[in-house]
């Protein structure tokens, strides 16, 4: 760097004087200049970390894993130049898993039970490998879904990333010039979210090239809506489908191709992300990850396992993962035994040196001993798995799950159990399952408030994925989906139902009320009303607007996902609050067609 060079020319300059300074000035100089030396070395050592997180993809999702229905040589190299895990295993839905991976701890310990209904949330005191890293003077930056908070500061810059560009909920409407959050302000994408995300993740890595840097790149795909551009759908389609998941019946021919494709698109922006960190001289100090977060959200082929995506059985939980950076971790190495989520945090500070000074007890391990060599094999150890009513335990080679035993490392596809054969580890490891459950579930309550009103993110949105709906006896007050992430209420027809949020105010204040909503001219007049901790303010729709849903170019019939529309922004008036806890709701009070509005938020800004 020109700013270091004349910095140690003129060090250089200074110590090399003989008349001006003394013997003792000579000895603090070359020592300053040693120090700067050092200093600056070990900068350069510290590698980068990108970690490239998939969404809904499945073990055999990948040709390396012996698909023949679909083509991943990106990945495959990837994969080939660093070590493989042969069992990895991730919690059975994407938010928990997110939480561990962020925390190295099990997603109940961290407060995350569930994926919508702010049990997704994570945890405040915990600390994340973005906290980490930002702490030890890296660059950090986060490109895509989130999934574990979306007010600040449960918002990615509320936890430890610099750098957000992506959506905050679980599901997505629409994944073509869709609306993002770009650090707290909605911003349009560009083409397609994959490659949109991918141009982001590159922008971030080209800018911060010259020091150390975090790139978290959490993919939306191969998750549903299947949405995928032509050039991909149409060579998966071309070739066909020739393996079939174990549970043929059940399996849907063009959601295997949609989510191949999907995969083979995420395969050729991988491929841009490290063709960026060659072209940029800096691979062979960047240490390159990539995973999914749970099983296929399909019966599609899986190498035979049983289970997919919300199962704790092995193709629920048991997901690629692939670990490189040059000269440190031997290419083609394959590790055999368990590993987990939960490790990836202990593993990155143990590689990097970075303290994990301020986190909570870490559930997870550090895989650098067995990356580097300097341990033969993983651990023998107990991980869990669970999430709603499904549980397992897995103590290699064996796995316990509900009255049974397999043998993995004999039989991968659960055919034979073992549990009769073997009376003893079955009780032992369905007590050791029963007493983690009982010492580490922790039911996070719907009432956990959301955060509104900090200086630094002064407009809180506060969605209708977050509020919790209280219809009627006879009215028919729903989602507009059947997951309410990315939905809007809806089919609100009487004046007895209403809407609530819980809600943490934290600064006393004036807060600018608008609401998001469309309306026909019908509902033109409709009046409502929120309240908060005895203060209310009112509103009413004046004016109609009543948008036809985005077109949504969906290869297959979605089921959970609501579609897209635009929405107006009605400003209600100031509104002053009181620092404290509340609920929030939000009724109506006067209906002048048949219907109120639907409603996809209520935003708070904090002017004062």
């Amino acid at each position: 760097m020109p700013r270091k060079t004349h910095l140690f020319s003129l060090l250089i300059n200074l110590c090399t004087l003989r008349n001006s300074l003394r013997y003792a000035s000579r000895i603090i100089c070359l020592l300053i200049f040693t120090s700067i030396l050092i200093h600056n070395a070990l900068a350069q050592k510290r590698p980068n970390v990108v970690l490239i997180l998939t969404d809904d993809q499945g073990w055999g999702d990948l040709s390396i894993h012996g698909n023949a229905n679909v083509q991943t040589p990106n990945i495959d190299k990837l994969a080939r130049e660093g070590a493989r895990f042969s069992r990895f295993y991730v919690a059975p839905l994407c938010a928990p898993t997110r939480a561990g991976l962020l925390t190295g701890r099990y997603h109940y310990k961290a407060g995350v039970s569930g994926v919508s209904n702010s049990k997704e949330f994570l945890n405040l005191d915990e600390l994340t490998f973005a906290d980490l890293f930002k702490k030890a003077g890296y660059a950090t930056g986060a490109f895509g879904k989130w999934h574990n908070g979306s007010q600040y500061p449960y918002h990615p810059n509320g936890r430890g990333f610099d750098e957000f560009y992506g959506f905050l909920s679980g599901h997505y409407a629409n994944y073509f010039n869709t609306m993002l959050d770009h650090n707290g302000v909605a911003v349009r994408s560009i083409g397609y979210i994959t490659d949109d995300l991918t141009d982001q993740a590159i922008g971030f890595i080209e800018k911060n090239k010259d020091k150390p840097f975090v790139c978290y790149v959490p993919f939306n795909a191969p998750h549903s809506p299947f949405q995928v551009p032509d050039q991909y759908y149409d060579r998966v389609k071309a070739r066909g489908i020739r393996q079939f998941s174990q549970n043929k019946t059940q399996e849907q021919t063009e959601v295997t191709i949609s989510a191949l494709a999907m995969c083979e698109n995420i395969d050729d922006n991988v491929g841009r992300i490290l063709k960026t960190l060659d072209d940029l001289q800096i691979a062979e100090n960047t240490i390159v990850i990539y995973l999914s977060d749970n099983g296929p959200n399909s019966w599609r082929w899986n190498g035979g396992m049983r289970g997919r995506k919300g199962m704790a059985d092995e193709g629920g939980v048991r997901v690629p993962f692939f670990i490189r950076w040059p000269g440190v971790i031997p290419a083609g190495k394959v590790v055999e035994g368990n590993a987990a989520y939960i490790d990836v945090l202990p593993t990155l500070a143990d590689l990097t040196g970075i303290a994990t000074t301020g986190t909570r007890p870490l559930d997870g391990i550090s895989l650098k001993p067995v990356l580097t060599g300097k341990a033969a094999r993983l651990p023998g150890r107990l991980l869990f798995s669970s999430i709603n009513k499904t549980h397992s335990v897995r103590q290699f080679p064996y796995v316990y799950q509900d009255g049974t035993l397999y043998n993995l490392s004999k039989d991968s596809t659960q055919q034979n159990n073992l549990a009769e054969q073997n009376p003893d580890i079955t009780r032992s490891l369905a007590s050791e399952l029963d007493h983690w459950y009982k010492t580490t579930f922790r039911e996070v309550d719907s009432v956990r408030p959301i955060p509104v009103g900090y200086p630094r993110f002064p407009k809180t949105t506060l969605p209708s994925q977050d509020a919790i709906l209280h219809p009627s006896a006879t009215g028919t007050l729903s989602y507009s989906s059947a997951a309410p992430n990315s939905s809007w209420i809806a089919n609100w027809n009487d004046t007895q139902s209403y809407v609530t949020w819980n809600v943490d105010v934290h600064t006393t204040g004036k807060y600018k009320v608008s609401i998001l909503y469309t309306s026909p001219e019908s509902g033109v007049g409709n009046t409502f009303k929120a309240e908060l901790n005895g203060k209310s303010i009112s509103g009413k729709i004046k004016e109609s607007f009543d948008p036809e849903l985005i077109p949504s170019p969906d290869r297959v019939k979605r089921e959970a996902e609501s579609y897209e529309k635009e929405f107006k922004t009605l400003y209600v008036g100031d509104w002053t609050l009181e620092k404290g806890t509340g609920e929030l709701k939000l009724s109506v009070s006067q209906l002048a067609g048949q219907k109120f509005a639907d409603v996809r938020a209520i935003e708070l800004v904090l002017v004062q």
